[in-house]
């Protein structure tokens, strides 16, 4: 970890200072919160004139306390499960440890308290558990500036980041571009240590606009952005029409306050459902209410509500102004019910102004999305396909093993279709006797599923759950690139997208399968792909196998066995009325298919035969009476020895 590029004191004056105020700093700030500090140099030199030789050592102190404070963080976090890449477990998580909000007002309340210097980076100790490979992620702060705005995130996000957040003091009166300019001093800094590393920034509201503002001053940085509910909306929002009401009639104040804690607690109703779904207590009381209130009064008082309402209108022209320049990769989350900014019809127009965008939309969440109960940013950024260490996604080094929560999750999501079909699975063990259940799998990798795809590759989520439950296997799917894509080259954004990336989904390819098979994963192939699973009329269970099997050459290169499987069942509960011939025989539908095959991603283009003939439609089934999936898994065939082709 290198020490930040905003320094304001130079090593020699730091290293003098450095054993005197220790004890000093944590006796006077004792806030278990802060171990990484720098601050703005536009705030040092607007009050020089004020600071005085006994707090200049102190700022200096604040510098280079990080280091050392790092350390202690990182010795006393509790670390995270370190697992295998070939059988893959559940990891650990403490669902019962996720902080409230109650935590957040808590701990705003302590930053606030006595605090008179500039802008500054702390990290939540919390956050130390990550890796030295971890890229860092910079947290930037809504309207309130406090910096605690992902509490609820901290246990997840440290421990695959290096997480940072900036903390703007309620009386400092930094501009936009000073504060622009802290950013970009400590990305440029961070990026000339680790260059082919990521840098994060997750802006919330206010700090979107510095996230926009910075990306599109430094084009040749890696960033991703992470823009939680954008304020380049700001024109259009509820505290715009308010500025004018807070400056001549200051009573204005307490219902705008009001307005904001009613955004940040969320829908009473949903909470109430939710807690009782999760037999949690009930909703914030009303004098937890009240003293969420008296918090936020001072987080924002008078003079800082309109500071900030004043810089909300700055950040936000100065981004709208300069979107074109945006080149970094951006995730926009935005809200169905938001109270505060238009952020469903924003995030729709910056997705398409935003060359290299995705977006998510939480229909019953408000604008402080990030402190709702259910929100979980790490999922949300593996279920997009953000999460990298390098230049470029690595899915087997970057994969992060699911979580109880998510895997629960998975469950749910493809709950109908396990109930409806009833999956049986049948297994091979080593003496050729065939069971009911999957005891005939190996528990070590590497190994290699090959199988043929039913009907829109339904059967391959059911396989991926019981290998779970039975076995506690992850069986990475590999699957067609469009799945990974975004915008061009790839389906529109869907759900399904997300769950598989999020249970392991990896790009069809030579060189995914060999890190995969080389990493002793469990590895699910279909060598038809999408001729399979998009099959026309008549061609229920036909195989379209290329006429060399590509795999088993590798296969053995890693001495992996490899299990023949087939599944019956799911062409049985299902009748194609309007297969690919149909379609290309209707001139809109035509047209569609045509215009999508010219985007989309393709695939063995060196071959020829049935197999090479994969264009991307969508079959039209209508259901038959609901039936029950059979799973077969032949007895493992080892390719230690000299096997170039399959039996």
């Amino acid at each position: 970890m290198t020490t930040l590029g905003a320094s304001i004191f130079s090593t020699d004056i730091s290293t003098a200072f450095h054993p005197e105020m220790t004890s000093l700093f944590w006796n006077q700030r004792r806030n278990p919160i802060l171990k990484r500090l720098a601050v703005s140099t536009e705030q040092l030199a607007s009050t020089a004139t004020t600071v005085t030789s006994k707090t200049t050592p102190k700022r200096n102190f604040v510098e280079k306390e990080s280091s050392e404070a790092a350390a202690f963080s990182t010795a006393t976090a509790v670390k995270s499960k370190t697992t295998s890449t070939g059988t893959t477990y559940l990891s650990e998580e403490s669902e019962g440890n996720r902080k409230s909000l109650k935590d957040y007002f808590d701990e705003a309340k302590d930053m606030i308290k006595a605090d008179g210097a500039p802008p500054r980076w702390f990290s939540p100790l919390e956050c130390g558990s990550h890796s030295p490979d971890s890229p860092l992620l910079l947290f930037l702060p809504g309207i309130d500036g406090v910096g605690v705005g992902l509490t609820r995130q901290h246990q997840r996000l440290g421990k695959i980041f290096d997480v940072w957040s900036l903390h703007i003091p309620v009386k400092d009166r930094t501009s936009f571009t000073g504060l622009v300019q802290l950013i970009e001093r400590t990305i440029r800094s961070e990026h000339n240590h680790s260059p082919n590393k990521p840098i994060y920034l997750v802006g919330e509201s206010l700090g979107a606009c510095f996230a926009l503002a910075v990306a599109a001053r430094n084009p040749h940085i890696d960033l991703v952005l992470v823009l939680s509910n954008p304020a380049t909306s700001f024109s259009m929002s509820v505290p715009q029409s308010t500025i004018s009401l807070l400056e001549f009639i200051p009573g204005q104040m307490t219902l705008t306050l009001c307005h904001i804690l009613s955004s940040m607690t969320g829908d009473p109703l949903k909470m109430a459902i939710d807690n009782v779904v999760k037999g949690i207590s009930v909703p914030p009381t009303i004098q937890d209410l009240s003293t969420y209130l008296s918090v936020l009064a001072d987080i924002l008082p008078n003079e800082t509500l309109l500071w900030k309402l004043e810089l909300l209108k700055s950040a936000s022209a100065y981004a709208n102004a300069r979107l074109h320049s945006v080149k970094a990769q951006t995730l926009i989350l935005y809200s169905g019910k938001d109270q505060m900014m238009p952020s469903e019809e924003e995030g729709q127009r910056l997705s398409r102004e935003l060359p290299n965008c995705q977006t998510r939309r939480f229909d019953d969440n408000g604008h402080f999305l990030l402190l709702e109960e259910g929100v979980d940013l790490v999922t949300i950024i593996k279920g997009a396909g953000y999460y990298r260490r390098g230049k470029c996604i690595n899915y087997v080094s970057d994969f992060i093993p699911l979580t109880t929560t998510e895997f629960n999750k998975f469950c749910e999501e493809i709950r109908l279709r396990s109930d409806l079909t009833s999956p049986v699975m049948l297994s091979t063990l080593e003496d050729g006797k065939i069971v009911a259940d999957l005891s005939g799998i190996p528990s070590e990798g590497p190994v290699l599923y090959v199988g043929y795809h039913n009907l829109l590759g339904l059967e391959a989520f059911p396989m991926v759950q019981q290998f779970m439950i039975q076995r506690n296997v992850l069986v990475r799917c590999v699957a067609h690139p469009m799945f990974f894509e975004s915008k061009d080259g790839g389906l529109p954004d869907f759900e399904g997208n997300d769950t598989l990336r999020i249970v392991g989904g990896v790009p069809a390819s030579a060189v995914n399968l060999y890190k995969l098979l080389s990493s002793k994963s469990h590895v699910m192939l279909h060598p038809g792909g999408m001729r399979e699973a998009l099959h026309r009329k008549g061609e229920e269970y036909k195989l379209f196998w290329p006429e060399s099997s590509e795999f088993v050459r590798m296969s053995s290169t890693f001495g992996a066995k490899i299990i023949p499987f087939g599944a019956v069942g799911e062409d049985d509960i299902a009748q194609i009325v309007l297969d690919y011939n149909d379609q290309m025989r209707i001139p809109f539908l035509k047209s569609q298919i045509e215009e999508m095959n010219k985007r989309v991603v393709k695939l063995r283009t060196d071959i020829t035969g049935e197999v090479a003939n994969q264009p991307v439609h969508l079959p039209l089934p209508i259901p038959k009476i609901p039936g029950r999936f059979y799973y077969y898994f032949g007895k493992p065939i080892e390719t230690k020895g000299e096997i170039t082709e399959l039996p």
